[in-house]
């Protein structure tokens, strides 16, 4: 230890006020780095100064070049642009009008729709000014002259069950590469003339019904009893981070259920390099690491027919405010969820907080952690069959050493009050609208977030819709198994390690090891790990 120090000197001392002359003796403007003549506008990371028009060709080049690395929207695709309105989804949508303009020396060759989702009901916004927020949205929609559709987030609560199935997947351009999908639509333009609209982005008029010369007509909220159950279900979510949750899924649920009935193979979002991160270690916090480079990645491909891609996952939050900021980008900037707690109010303000103090002293904390996702695999989110997927992500479930997990604690388990001797097509439907017939249909994250959803009751109609039919299915192919073995035969494995998977068998089955599945070894009075099932009881206390 430096004792000098006490008396001023020592080798601490005169370093805070060396660096301090040293910054301010480079007031002077800085030279743009790229073309070496325009004094510098704004400094990127440190050494990166740029002009105006620099940054411009810059944040251009990088979004194309994102597209053109991964190669997955091909030529004449259609291409679903989710616009929130706010900063980065609104620099993402003047990309795509630049990109796709005549003047761009290469342009882009994609279909490009617009979705906008309304959340004002859960964001604490009154009906006038939802109606001031959709009228906002609705004039900058109809200025970019793409199609659109405005949708309330009220509306999950009608969405069908099989948005929680992923649909079949259908190759954009079967057996062809990309290089030589691009060369055929170049050829065909040339051959319909330069003259037309040959971009390829022409659809018949935006998904409202309006003409896009039109003045926009006052919008319209959904019913007020629709809104009302939406509230609800928030209101019995027990925490703020369960609520953000909640919202995101039924955001996606809704875009791609737009998607998927409108023709879209694609859905571009606008998160960027810092909500990456912060993403990142917030899934972390909440047991969802198994599926980080599906929640992070570029694309994000578990839906099947539907494919999500994050093509400004490497922009930091500065350069799109600057970009925005030097090229007027119009932005519709919405409240956040209500909480009457003013200090961490969830894991991603927490983690926001966290990583944003970093960034400030360690400029390269964002990108660092970002670049760590990049080497996560996306194998282990992908499930192998139905009963291996979640109810609410759709990911594979994380059951592998459960115990050595911890998933135990966060199983619920309730003593059923039925007769358990009866048949399993009986009580299902009873069984499915408690919280234990659930838990073994979700994944380890989705269990934390279930378990603070409130009751079963309050859920969207698909989710228990869904979850009924799955626990069903369950349960009839155990009553098909037992019905066809009843002597014991050992040919019921494959059911038997059908039910481990849904949680129903679990590795401290108290049954002989020879007794078959469907024979229920057990006494009267034990009860069992899941609603209505005479399979697997628990030990005795």
């Amino acid at each position: 230890m430096c004792e000098a120090a006490e008396d001023g000197g020592g080798c601490g001392a005169g370093v805070g006020p060396a660096r301090r002359r040293r910054g301010s003796g480079q007031s002077h403007p800085r030279t743009c780095m790229k073309c070496r003549k325009g004094s510098a506008a704004l400094i990127i990371r440190v050494g990166d100064p740029f002009c105006r028009n620099c940054f411009r060709e810059y944040f251009m080049h990088k979004f194309r070049a994102m597209l053109g690395k991964n190669r997955i929207i091909y030529p004449g695709e259609k291409v679903l642009l989710a616009v929130s309105g706010g900063p980065a989804s609104s620099a993402m949508l003047r990309q795509v009008q630049e990109g796709l303009s005549r003047e761009t020396a290469k342009k882009l060759r994609f279909i490009p729709s617009v979705i906008y989702v309304d959340e004002g009901a859960v964001r604490g916004q009154s009906p006038a000014q939802r109606e001031q927020s959709l009228a906002c949205m609705e004039t900058l929609l109809q200025a970019t002259g793409f199609p659109y559709y405005m949708v309330h987030l009220e509306q999950a609560l009608e969405l069908p069950a099989s948005i929680l199935r992923p649909g079949p997947v259908t190759p954009s351009e079967p057996g062809v590469s990309y290089k030589e999908a691009v060369e055929g639509f170049i050829q065909q333009q040339r051959q319909k003339g330069y003259g037309d609209k040959d971009s390829g982005t022409s659809l018949p008029g935006p998904g409202s019904g309006e003409s896009p010369e039109g003045a926009p007509a006052a919008p319209r909220l959904p019913a007020a009893a629709l809104t009302q159950e939406l509230l609800k279900l928030f209101e019995a979510v027990e925490t703020m981070t369960a609520k953000e949750e909640l919202l995101q899924m039924l955001r996606i649920h809704l875009i791609l259920q737009t998607a998927r009935t409108k023709g879209y193979t694609k859905v571009m979002t606008g998160e960027t390099c810092t909500r990456v991160a912060i993403k990142l270690l917030t899934n972390l916090a909440l047991g969802r690491g198994a599926f980080l480079a599906v929640d992070t990645g570029f694309k994000d491909n578990r839906h099947g027919d539907v494919m999500v891609v994050r093509p400004l996952r490497e922009y930091m939050a500065k350069e799109i405010a600057f970009y925005n900021h030097f090229f007027d980008v119009p932005t519709v900037i919405a409240p956040p969820l209500p909480t009457k707690r003013r200090d961490k109010p969830s894991f991603r303000h927490v983690v926001e907080s966290f990583l944003l103090g970093l960034q400030k002293d360690f400029p390269s904390t964002i990108s660092t952690v970002y670049r760590t996702g990049e080497k996560l695999s996306a194998d282990r989110a992908k499930p192998s069959c139905e009963s291996e997927r979640c109810l609410l992500c759709l990911c594979a479930l994380d059951l592998d050493g459960e115990e050595e997990l911890a998933l135990e604690p966060t199983l619920i388990i309730d003593e059923p009050e039925q007769e358990r001797n009866g048949c399993c097509q009986d009580p299902p439907a009873a069984g499915a609208e408690r919280k234990s017939a659930y838990i073994p249909l979700l994944c380890y994250g989705c269990r934390l977030t279930f378990k603070e959803l409130g009751p079963v009751t309050t859920l969207p109609p698909y989710v228990r819709a869904e979850a009924q039919r799955r626990i069903h299915s369950v349960c009839s192919l155990q009553c098909r198994d037992a019905a066809a073995e009843p002597g014991g035969s050992t040919g019921g494995q494959g059911t038997r390690q059908e039910l481990k998977v849904l949680g129903t068998v679990g590795d401290t089955d108290p049954r002989p090891s020879g007794a078959p599945v469907g024979q229920d070894a057990n006494p009267p009075g034990v009860p069992c790990r899941m609603v209505g099932s005479p399979w697997a009881p628990l030990a005795p206390k």
